[in-house]
Order: structure tokens, then C-alpha cells, then sequence
């Protein structure tokens, strides 16, 4: 029977990873991963902070369509870094400096609701070119996997995109 040491014994993250996916592949997606993790958390904490300041005559639907992003989004970063971590690479530790993710928080009170929803439609338009060029590489590699989590986001965001954008046209 194993003992306990033995079986909390770390293991290095470069474990020998045979999925029919190269090495050079992995290191390469796992880096594009780890940039829309990124975008990800943005579009979470900036959907979050406008949920609670935005006002005026949009404030219901935007607090409810914010709500309902962050929610979706929250639950996104966890299949991004599984996925990371499914790839034989550490989910990033650090996601660059999450204070620069959020407005400054004198902006956020000068803020009008549609500059609110102007943001938020430029990170997820530049969530999606990443995106879409990661999907791209991994159907080419093979990787569906990858390829089909990220056709469920881009669906997501180009969905969150329609409903953005219909928010602030006249």
C-alpha cells in the first residue's frame, strides 16, 4: 500500500504528456490560453463594476445583461484554466496586474452608461479576434477540444457583442 508521502509527492507540471498533441503545440495554445484567461477576468471584473454604478435610463437592462455576463463569465475562467491545465501547463498564478483590468475608480462615477457599454463592446471584440485565432490554430493542430471550448466562447461573446451593441444603437 502506498504511504501518504507517496501519494502527495508533487510532480512537475512537465510531466511526459502523450495526447497526440506536440509539445511545441501545447506550449504555444497553453500561451494563447492563458491571454484570453486574461481578457476573460477583465471582461469579469469591468462587467461586474459597471453592474453596480451603472445609472440612468438604461440602468435595468444594463445591471440585469451585466449580471448575467459576469455570471457567465466567472464560470468560463475555470474551463479556460482546466483547460490549461489539461494541456500539461500551470494555469497562470498571475494574470498581469488585475488593478489595471477595472476602470480607475473616479472614472467609473464619470461614466455614462453607453461609454460603459462602448467598453465593454471593445474587450470583448478584442477577446474574440484572440479567440477566433486560437480556435483556428487548434483546429488545425487537431485539437478539438480546444477548438470546440473555444467555438462555446466565441458564441458567447459575439451573442454578448449583438446585445451590446443593441443597447447603444438609436
Amino acid at each position: 500500500m502506498a504511504t501518504a508521502s507517496a501519494v502527495l509527492k508533487h510532480k512537475s507540471h512537465d510531466e511526459n504528456i502523450n495526447i497526440g498533441l506536440k509539445k511545441a503545440y501545447r506550449d504555444s495554445i497553453a500561451e494563447s490560453l492563458s491571454q484570453i484567461l486574461a481578457a476573460t477576468y477583465r471582461l469579469t471584473i469591468k462587467s461586474h463594476i459597471y453592474h453596480w454604478n451603472v445609472v440612468g435610463p438604461l440602468f435595468k437592462p444594463l445591471h440585469e445583461l451585466t449580471e448575467e455576463h459576469y455570471g457567465k463569465l466567472f464560470a468560463a475562467v475555470d474551463i479556460i484554466a482546466e483547460r490549461i491545465r489539461a494541456l500539461g501547463h500551470l494555469a497562470p498564478a498571475t494574470l498581469g496586474e488585475a488593478a489595471d483590468f477595472a476602470p480607475k475608480s473616479g472614472d467609473v462615477g464619470k461614466l455614462t452608461a453607453l461609454a460603459m457599454v462602448e467598453d465593454l463592446i471593445s474587450d470583448h471584440e478584442t477577446a474574440v479576434k484572440v479567440m477566433r485565432k486560437a480556435a483556428e490554430d487548434a483546429d488545425e493542430a487537431g485539437d478539438m477540444v480546444t477548438a470546440d471550448m473555444l467555438t462555446d466562447r466565441l458564441a458567447f461573446h459575439e451573442k454578448a457583442l449583438w446585445m451590446l451593441r443593441a443597447i447603444v444603437s438609436e
